[in-house]
This record gives C-alpha cells, sequence and structure tokens, in this order.
C-alpha cells in the first residue's frame, strides 16, 4: 500500500536515537527519549490559499528534516510507525556539509 498526504501535509520516519550515551551505559527502549528527527517519506501537494493558487512544499521526499517533540500524529502504516505533520510543524532540513559547500560554490 501506498500512502500520499494532501495539501501540506508530510510523513516522516523518524530516526532512531542512541542506544548508548557517551559513557557506554545502555538506555532501554521504555526510556529512551522519541528523536525529533526524521526523514521525509513523502509530501502532499502544497497549501491552498484563499484564491485557489497553490504554494509549493519547502520540504520533498529523503530530506532530514528536525521537528518538535510533540508534532505530528503517528500511524501505522504497512507495519511501519510513521508521523503525519504539517509542513509548518517542521523547523528545517539537515543539509549534508559536502552538498552545502557544492551549491555555495
Amino acid at each position: 500500500m501506498s500512502f500520499r498526504p494532501l495539501h501540506d501535509r508530510v510523513v516522516v520516519r523518524r530516526v532512531g536515537s542512541d542506544e548508548k550515551t557517551a559513557g557506554g551505559i545502555i538506555i532501554p527502549d521504555t526510556a529512551q527519549e522519541k528523536p525529533s528527527e526524521g526523514q521525509v517519506v513523502s509530501v502532499g501537494s502544497g497549501a491552498r490559499a484563499e484564491d485557489g493558487s497553490i504554494t509549493a512544499m519547502d520540504v520533498k521526499a529523503g530530506d532530514r528534516v528536525l521537528f518538535g517533540k510533540w508534532s505530528g500524529t503517528e500511524v501505522t502504516i504497512d507495519g511501519e510507525e510513521l508521523l503525519i505533520m504539517k509542513e509548518s510543524d517542521i523547523m528545517g532540513v539537515i543539509e549534508n556539509k559536502k552538498s552545502a559547500r557544492k551549491k555555495a560554490a
């Protein structure tokens, strides 16, 4: 099954957090905090303005993003836990330093 979000919604897969502390202590799943970083799985077509025009999305599938701790709605699609959130819940896109340098040059 495939899922396509509508309008300005984004489907995000959480990126796993470290299971050990810097000192080597293993953190059990029940005590771990859910990460606020993820990878965009799919995006909607964009927000519709009052005049009917569509505002394009700033994120695209494959982008690594940061979002708020309580952002989005958790859903399970094909046995995979995903988040559906509005694009405005995303705080920013994490860019690879090498890619950013090439763009600047």
